[in-house]
């Protein structure tokens, strides 16, 4: 899903992954010089978004018998015991940190716990493509939702028109996705699913971006959100993992979103916003759920009808419409005064 570098930004994405939930890899501090702009990093943020795209389809690989529990547990238990372990010292300091800061680590982790049990149990109803999308879909407008209770963001028309668009098209998949032969077993249950694994995304990037904006690192936040996390989810996989551990196609499944989408994704990702920047790499992550439907039909074998395709392209329209932000004339009047303006790190449009 999209990254933690865009939600602090207006109403709009971040990762997963959706799906994989991105990194805050660098959007609470701004850089002391431009980003950097070239094919290079674009290249980077690409291939983050792209094996963030695969954890459906490689979570249908799983032994028949493994609980998508264990799967997401197995996901993002151990990756972010990894992503604690390599914070280190810096993720302690955020559990230790005085109030609110603490309380945001904590929120933020138990979200953190939510989101992989959702996520995975809603492909597992829904089917890849539909649980992918609508998880990736529907977070932007719960998170602008979130900044609207906790910080007064005034909602805009973009927004409105994006939730209409979104909610119309989760509205389509769950009632016409059992048009096309193998979806789901249980699409508008699914679709539920999927919509409270975006909120739960939202909560968490929403809570890891106040903590980079109090002067802690993306490191020391990501690892702190990820490693409270683990704390639940290692213990959910200890009690469901059995069939999925128990294999050996299990352990390669659960190795690969692990590691893969949880960390190898975060490391690429992070690269790539040193490169370009974060509304650009925001708008190069929508790649994620393009690969994801696509390996849903193409390797998973789902099949969707047309109202089924008409509501995906809702969904993804709607994100398309919270994410791409118009920049031009902001960008020719700075032109013309020779100023260069620096974005302040507590500002709503950092990083957007």
């Amino acid at each position: 899903m999209s990254s933690f570098s865009a939600s602090s930004s207006s109403h709009a994405y971040p990762h997963a992954d959706a799906p994989a939930p991105r990194p805050p890899s660098s959007e609470g501090a701004p850089s002391k010089a431009p980003a950097r702009r070239g094919g290079g990093g674009s290249v980077l943020v690409v291939a983050a978004a792209t094996l963030w795209g695969t954890t459906g389809t490689a979570a249908s690989f799983a032994p028949a018998s493994a609980s998508p529990l264990s799967t997401g547990a197995a996901t993002m238990g151990v990756g972010g015991l990894l992503t604690f372990l390599i914070a280190g010292r810096s993720a302690l300091r955020v559990l230790r940190a005085r109030r609110p800061v603490s309380l945001w680590a904590l929120l933020g982790g138990v979200a953190v716990a939510v989101y992989p049990l959702a996520f995975y149990s809603s492909m597992d109803r829904a089917g890849v493509a539909a649980g992918t999308v609508v998880t990736i879909g529907c977070s932007p407008v719960f998170a602008a939702l979130l900044e609207r209770l906790l910080v007064g963001v005034r909602l805009t028309l973009r927004w409105l028109a994006a939730t209409v668009s979104a909610g119309a098209g989760c509205a389509l998949l769950a009632l016409t996705a059992g048009d096309g032969a193998q979806t789901g077993h249980d699409v508008p249950g699914g679709v539920a699913l999927a919509l409270l694994a975006g909120a739960s995304y939202a909560v968490f990037t929403c809570y890891g971006a106040r903590i980079i904006r109090a002067g802690h690192t993306s490191r020391a936040a990501m690892g702190s959100l990820f490693g409270l996390g683990a704390l639940v989810l290692l213990p959910v996989l200890a009690l469901t993992g059995g069939p999925l551990l128990s294999a050996p196609r299990g352990v390669l499944v659960a190795a690969y979103l692990a590691v893969v989408p949880m960390c190898v994704a975060y490391v690429l990702f992070g690269a790539g916003l040193a490169r370009v920047t974060a509304g650009a790499a925001t708008t190069l992550s929508l790649f994620e759920p393009v690969v994801a439907a696509a390996l849903g039909v193409a390797v998973v074998g789902e099949r969707l009808g047309a109202w089924a395709w008409t509501g995906t392209g809702l969904v993804l329209g709607g994100l398309l419409v919270l994410t791409v932000s118009v920049r031009m004339p902001g960008a020719l009047r700075r032109r013309a005064t020779g100023r260069i303006l620096r974005e302040a790190p507590s500002s709503p449009e950092t990083d957007n």
